[in-house]
């Protein structure tokens, strides 16, 4: 693909993302399949983001697509991965108006302590966890009607919109395993999804070694103090203003939401 076409997609969702209007898939310009293109569009937007006044910081990376049922929902059959924002560190109250299509999914996140730019391994991301949280993710698509491939997502971000931590910490080295979670999530009192650690690429702790060994490909490798939202552990649900989200993880307590 031609740098023009690359600028032109990352236009095209720079604008949704400015006048709050979701826009044309991207992948009329870009391909629905082409990862290399795809991810050049996302850096070009999250270069556009931090070169503006008083610019977020970067805070860690988000996983997305390790459900195989999440998978199906989106019509697409592997993994992607996009950058988190500080000032999309939410508490428990999410200003609905800051999104377009917001959709909640339940993971399990982790925060590093330290950097994963050598041997990437279960082993090496393992001694690389700080501690472990329950996480909520809203997903956002700034294409409309959420009418996207793999490589609409990708270039989009990974759909990424916001994220809210639990507040229990747990450390790999007091016997937690993230492979053996079940999880459970109410939007307004109604039980919308379940699903256990194993539904994110068999192990949450997989999903992370992936992206590790992709970010490194890239070269941007996940550095220290980053939280790693690691996948949705079950089907994810829409939301509006007014919702309230409730979520629990087995050996990481609760984490709620409410959008206002």
């Amino acid at each position: 693909m031609s740098a023009a076409q690359v600028s032109a997609a990352a236009e095209r969702l720079i604008a949704a993302t400015a006048t709050r209007i979701p826009c044309a898939p991207v992948r009329d310009l870009i391909g629905a399949t082409d990862q290399a293109t795809a991810y050049a569009v996302q850096q070009r937007v999250i270069a556009h983001q931090l070169a503006q006044a008083n610019p977020p910081r970067r805070t860690g990376r988000k996983i997305g697509l390790t459900s195989k049922r999440v998978q199906a929902q989106i019509g697409v059959d592997a993994p992607d991965f996009g950058v988190l924002f500080s000032d999309r560190h939410l508490m428990r109250r999410v200003p609905a108006a800051s999104l377009l299509q917001p959709k909640v999914e339940a993971e399990v996140a982790f925060v590093l302590s330290r950097d994963l730019d050598g041997e990437i391994s279960a082993r090496t991301v393992t001694d690389a966890i700080d501690y472990a949280v329950a996480a909520i993710e809203v997903v956002d698509s700034r294409i409309a009607n959420w009418d996207i491939t793999f490589a609409d997502t990708v270039a989009d971000n990974a759909s990424f919109g916001a994220y809210v931590l639990g507040e229990e910490r747990r450390t790999l080295a007091e016997g937690f395993r993230p492979v053996d979670v079940a999880m459970k999530m109410w939007v307004d009192g109604k039980l919308v999804s379940e699903g256990r650690g194993e539904d994110c690429l068999g192990d949450p702790i997989n999903a992370v070694v992936w992206l590790a060994s992709k970010a490194q490909e890239l070269g941007d490798p996940l550095r220290k103090g980053e939280v790693v939202l690691s996948g949705a552990l079950g089907p994810m649900a829409s939301v509006k203003a007014g919702s309230k989200v409730e979520v629990e993880i087995t050996g990481l307590g609760s984490v709620g939401a409410e959008f206002v």
